[in-house]
């Protein structure tokens, strides 16, 4: 795969605040990359910096072949974002919005077909004020893939919308990497990161603590795989021979085996060998919450907002 962002040794301060410091990372082309860390981590000045909007203090940078700081006006006519602070003039409508970012592009913007495209056909007039959240976000969206840029950011796009509209907002995530963008998610919600991303940078004191797939990441760093189910007159207790177990316990028949690898096949297997099939076998596997605990011994909750 093409690599579309290289950072290398970023640093950035202000007097003597640090607040990125010393952060590397790669983005490969056509994925879903996270950048997820509590409020204040220095999230948000990392993707500042790296679409020119801030300077760095030192480090080496490329986002599509261009040094942002030194060239942000080339790189903007190639790249579309969603900033955390975002907002329109509350009369602005939804159609004169798009008819205006439609300017500054390249290329003349098909109005009534990005209209169409994210379902705001319905809403061409209506005020910017008078959208939900989520409607909101599906026309920020939109604005931010006018000119189909090869890369976009997208800064705590769910913040402030209830769950039904958060995961309405996931699905429109996906349609941008499925339209042939590279996206960079800035979250905070661990579930988000997990539902969305390819890769995750976990950022905390303005430093990158792990880049990983989240499935790695939760195997790696997250603690042990849980499988449970319902002993049924079986004795479990051959199940701490099986290899990678490390603990069994049984609760008024609940039975619950932790491990680390493939646990849940190995134990699954040794029952079938036993000719137990328990109907309520389930496992369960880290979250990334558990990784943020591991990696900075504290919830992603505690972080000082921004």
């Amino acid at each position: 795969m093409d690599t579309v962002i290289t950072v290398e040794n970023l640093h950035k301060t202000y007097g003597k605040t640090v607040a990125v410091d010393d952060v590397s990372f790669a983005v490969e082309r056509g994925e879903i990359f996270g950048i997820l860390g509590s409020n204040g981590a220095g999230k948000t000045t990392i993707v500042e910096i790296m679409q020119g909007l801030r300077t760095r203090t030192s480090g080496k940078l490329e986002v599509l072949g261009v040094d942002p700081g030194r060239d942000a006006d080339r790189l903007r006519r190639r790249i579309g974002s969603q900033l955390q602070s975002s907002a329109l003039p509350d009369r602005l409508r939804v159609v004169e919005a798009i008819r205006l970012f439609g300017r500054l592009c390249d290329e003349p913007v098909d109005v009534a077909a990005t209209l169409a495209a994210w379902d705001l056909d319905r809403l061409r007039n209506r005020p910017y004020g008078a959208l939900s959240g989520g409607q909101q976000q599906r026309l920020f969206l939109a604005l931010a893939l006018l000119g189909n840029p090869d890369l976009v950011f997208l800064d705590e796009l769910t913040t402030g919308l209830d769950p039904t509209a958060r995961r309405a907002t996931w699905d429109l995530v996906r349609q941008v990497r499925d339209r042939g963008a590279t996206v960079v998610l800035v979250t905070h919600f661990m579930e988000e990161a997990e539902a969305l991303c390819d890769r995750v940078a976990v950022v905390d004191g303005g430093r990158v603590a792990a880049c990983e797939t989240p499935r790695a990441l939760t195997t790696r760093t997250g603690g042990l795989v849980t499988v449970t189910f319902t002993a049924n007159a079986h004795d479990p207790r051959q199940l701490l021979a099986v290899p990678g177990v490390e603990s069994l316990t049984v609760d008024a028949g609940q039975v619950s085996v932790a491990g680390r690898g493939p646990v849940a096949a190995r134990v699954a297997a040794a029952l079938a060998e036993s000719g137990v099939m328990p109907d309520d076998y389930r496992t369960h596997y880290p979250s990334l919450e558990d990784v943020f605990l591991s990696l900075t011994g504290h919830e992603i909750s505690e972080g000082a907002s921004s």
